[in-house]
């Protein structure tokens, strides 16, 4: 396990409200983590996976941006350089966002996308 000084994925702050909300409703919020990666799949080739662990494995990276701890693998390192996580509570429905930078295209829903 590495830990990254640099930040590899930014949070607005209506993300990391909504991660606090969601660890606060998960409970033991202070053995929980935010783990972010990439996998294939989706309509363009690639999508995001969320999820909440408490476990980490041998490849993780972990890093801190406002206060959220977040861990992803290596595979997934390069296509998340940069990339901004949002929340969103709009007529869209309620969502995280994914604004990539690396990213040449993205499905319609915006979940999945193609490097």
């Amino acid at each position: 396990m590495q830990i990254l000084n640099n930040k590899m994925i930014n949070l607005t702050q209506e993300a990391k409200n909504k991660i606090d909300t969601l660890l606060d409703d998960e409970g033991n919020k202070n053995n929980k983590f935010l783990r972010v990666e990439v996998k294939s799949g989706g309509c363009s080739g690639l999508s995001y996976d969320l999820s909440f662990d408490n476990k980490l494995k041998e490849m993780d990276q972990e890093f801190t941006e406002k206060g959220v701890k977040i861990v992803t693998n290596k595979q997934s390192i390069l296509y998340l350089v940069n990339m901004t996580l949002d929340f969103s509570d709009g007529i869209n429905g309620k969502r995280f966002q994914f604004n990539n930078p690396n990213a040449t295209r993205t499905c319609g829903c915006g979940e999945s996308f193609a490097i």
